[in-house]
């Protein structure tokens, strides 16, 4: 089986499902962050593997942390299909603390759902053609 490369998405595709999600998870506002974090505060975060993985998403977790803060400066040091191993950093986002908090659940609901449907594929791809055996657990805390 030969892998077909796939082009980024075009934003356009996935901006609304990511502005209605960022709606639905923080409704009339994140009371929490509002409280607690100072409106000028700016913050860093870190996108790490916390297990091996292919990486799928990324961009459109992004978008998330875009749409709260169009100001927000984002370093990709990984790209979609790339492999990466527990403790890899695969993206530093800087920009003010309050919306990045905000942000942060919706962008990792939809990088870990697509990183976990692109290493499945992975896997499966690995044992039609090398015959390899696995297994698929999914914890939650």
């Amino acid at each position: 089986m030969k892998p077909v490369p796939f082009e980024p998405l075009d934003p356009g595709h996935y901006r609304e499902l990511v502005r209605r999600t960022l709606a639905e998870d923080f409704g009339w506002g994140d009371i929490t962050t509002e409280t607690i974090i100072d409106r000028e505060q700016r913050g860093r975060a870190v996108i790490l593997a916390k297990s091996p993985l292919v990486l799928a998403g990324v961009d459109i977790a992004c978008e998330a942390f875009r749409q709260l803060d169009p100001g927000v400066s984002i370093t990709l040091h990984r790209q979609d299909s790339d492999w990466c191993e527990p403790g890899t950093e695969v993206a530093e986002i800087r920009g003010y603390a309050g919306p990045m908090l905000t942000a942060e659940r919706t962008a990792l609901n939809f990088i870990q759902r697509l990183c976990g449907i692109r290493s499945e594929e992975h896997m499966s791809e690995l044992q039609s053609r090398f015959g390899i055996s696995y297994a698929v657990f999914c914890l939650k805390k």
